[in-house]
């Protein structure tokens, strides 16, 4: 692998953040096998820590079952609130009726505040 690689898998995460009790994990891109460890473990992370984690799913562009399934693991172990999510993630949870597991919200602030 090289630099330009790691940049890029890095890149799939942005900067996390506090926010009420919990903590905020933003993501971007194409979220696959390939690019999946950063977010595994910055979701990871964050459940060791917080008692709630939002994933702001506004500016990711696509998401495959591995994806899915990482997602399904972190909610099994912490409460994981779903920010925003775009229309490709919003049918893939719809499809897979994940979308009746996980929880989802309409926006960041919605999800920090449960609302």
């Amino acid at each position: 692998m090289t630099g330009a690689d790691d940049e890029y898998h890095a890149g799939v995460v942005g900067d996390g953040y506090p926010a009420g009790a919990g903590w905020v994990v933003a993501a971007r891109g194409e979220l696959d096998q390939d690019t999946l460890a950063p977010l595994e473990e910055a979701l990871t992370s964050a459940a060791d820590a917080y008692p709630v984690v939002v994933l702001d799913a506004a500016a990711i562009t696509f998401g495959d079952s591995s994806f899915l399934n990482l997602l399904l693991q972190v909610h099994q172990v912490t409460t994981l609130r779903i920010a925003a999510p775009g229309e490709q993630l919003s049918r893939l949870f719809a499809l897979t009726g994940t979308d009746t597991v996980l929880s989802l919200y309409a926006s960041v602030e919605d999800a920090v505040e449960g609302a």
